[in-house]
């Protein structure tokens, strides 16, 4: 594994304990953590339509920006429960990202924005 590879999974490592901590600071279900934290990971079912639609429905759960925005909308109205599913999304995509998986090309499962998947 290159230097700049293995930095780029030591900081994804660092963003999913961080979202971890918050998660734990907050008092929040670790119940709900258990169950959710593999939830986006449904979004795979999408490619038993093919792998164009199949990468358009991993990657809708597999970017930042909507559990980002839901970490933010839960912390400005203090609705911890928006708080904790954010957390826990982020905390599954970071974790993705840890162990190299990115976001999907429509070209098949393997081939990611972190480049191929597998040997």
């Amino acid at each position: 594994m290159k230097p700049v590879d293995l930095a780029i999974r030591l900081e994804w490592a660092v963003v999913a304990a961080v979202a971890v901590v918050f998660y734990g600071s907050a008092g929040l279900s670790w119940w709900l953590f258990g169950l959710l934290i593999l939830a986006p990971d449904l979004s795979m079912f999408g490619y038993l339509t093919g792998p164009r639609i199949g990468a358009l429905a991993y990657n809708a759960l597999h970017i930042l920006i909507v559990p980002m925005l839901l970490l933010l909308a839960g912390h400005v109205w203090g609705n911890a429960t928006a708080m904790a599913v954010a957390l826990i999304w982020i905390a599954h995509i970071a974790i993705d990202r840890a162990l190299g998986y990115g976001l999907k090309l429509p070209t098949g499962f393997q081939d990611t924005h972190l480049g191929r998947i597998g040997r």
